[in-house]
Parts: structure tokens; C-alpha cells; sequence
């Protein structure tokens, strides 16, 4: 789920976590202080004289006070956000997509919606791939606990123990890549944009194989 009109862009230059973006836009200073490591109550609009505007998503489901109750391993909230910056999310299954565009701070607004094929994914960027069983960006109402061992490669994930206690589609929460996905076009079957009292509109569709 990315921001309304950010298809363009993210065709252009991949899709970007937000480190990504900001090395992008070359933002430094107290400015890249504030983005990367603090709370984003709002949406922040970035600007660059070449690239133009994009748009930094908010971090609303997070607070500082729940991540100071759910945080192990002697993090810090400035280390959670700094983490969750270097990676782009995932959600692995349409119940948490649609749970999302159905939250109060978004049901209003336009989306822009990536369906990607994970298996063509992971078979080129599952190195740099880590699965998470919950919903690390949320602290509210009750926060989960979280640390060191929440993103875990592919290969370590303890998928059989998570199964064992949810519904196969809660087994993993998410998906995220490090740093970027700069061909997701590759793997992207379909965008479209929703909500915001407009008809949906489909943006983009992959050619089916010949």
C-alpha cells in the first residue's frame, strides 16, 4: 500500500524503504535525524529540484510510550525506527491489506495498491529478505513484544512453530526486503488505486505469458 500517484515513481526508481528514499532525494542534516529516527505522527512530503515531491508515510499505529513497554534486547525506539526505515513491508495476505485501507486515519484517502508475485520475488532478492510474525510498525492498543529475533531471514524463521499456534495466513505477518526493490516491476501483477469517494482505477497490469 503506497501513496496515490506514487506509481510513476516507483516504476522509475524501484520501490524505496524509507532510507532509500531519503538517500534518493539526498535529505541529511536534522532534517534526515527527524525522518529516520523519530516518530512520524503525519505523512512528511520530501522535495528534490530534479525528482520533485514524494511522500514519507506516517507511523500513526506506533508511539513511542508502547515501544518503550514492547522493546527486548536493550533496543531503543530511535533503533526500532531506525530499522523499520531500512526496510520495504510487505503484507502477506489480503485480510491485514484490507484491515489496513479499513483503519480510520486511511478509509477516507486514496491508495495505491501493488500485487506482487512472491515467488518471482524471492527467487531473486530472498537474500535480502526477513519475515516478522507480527505487525512491527503497531504498538496500539496492546503492544507485542519485539526485538532482536522479529525479523528473521527465510531460512531461520520458525514458520512450523507459528503455524502450530495461528491460522496458516497469520504464520507470517510480514514480508520486508532490506533497502530497496529497484526492479519490482518485475514482479508486480497489477496496481491500482482506491478509495477517497473515486472508482477505483487500475493503473497497471502484467501481460500474461505468450
Amino acid at each position: 500500500m503506497a501513496e496515490a500517484g506514487a506509481w510513476p515513481s516507483i516504476e522509475r526508481h524501484g520501490l524505496l524503504s524509507t532510507t532509500g528514499l531519503l538517500d534518493l532525494f539526498e535529505v541529511a542534516g536534522d532534517a534526515r535525524v527527524n525522518l529516520e529516527q523519530r516518530h512520524r505522527p503525519e505523512s512528511v512530503q520530501i522535495r528534490h529540484p530534479r525528482l520533485g515531491v514524494a511522500t514519507i508515510r506516517d507511523q500513526k499505529p506506533m508511539s513511542d510510550a508502547g515501544l518503550m513497554k514492547s522493546l527486548r534486547d536493550g533496543l531503543t525506539p530511535t533503533a526500532w525506527y531506525q530499522l523499520l526505515n531500512g526496510l520495504v513491508f510487505f503484507w502477506v495476505s489480503e485480510g491485514r491489506l484490507l484491515r489496513l485501507l479499513g483503519a480510520r486515519a486511511y478509509r477516507t484517502k486514496r491508495q495505491c495498491i501493488l500485487e506482487l508475485d512472491t515467488q518471482k520475488l524471492l527467487a531473486v532478492h530472498s537474500e535480502r529478505v526477513v519475515l516478522s510474525p507480527i505487525n512491527s510498525g503497531c504498538t496500539k492498543p496492546n503492544p507485542t513484544p519485539r526485538g532482536n529475533t522479529t525479523f528473521l531471514p527465510i531460512s531461520t524463521y520458525p514458520y512450523e512453530s507459528w503455524l502450530s499456534k495461528r491460522a496458516r495466513a497469520e504464520a507470517v505477518v510480514e514480508l520486508a526486503v532490506r533497502y530497496s526493490v529497484p526492479d519490482v516491476r518485475r514482479f508486480t501483477k497489477r496496481v491500482y488505486e482506491i478509495g477517497g469517494d473515486r472508482e477505483p482505477e487500475t493503473l497497471y497490469t502484467c501481460a500474461p505469458l505468450t
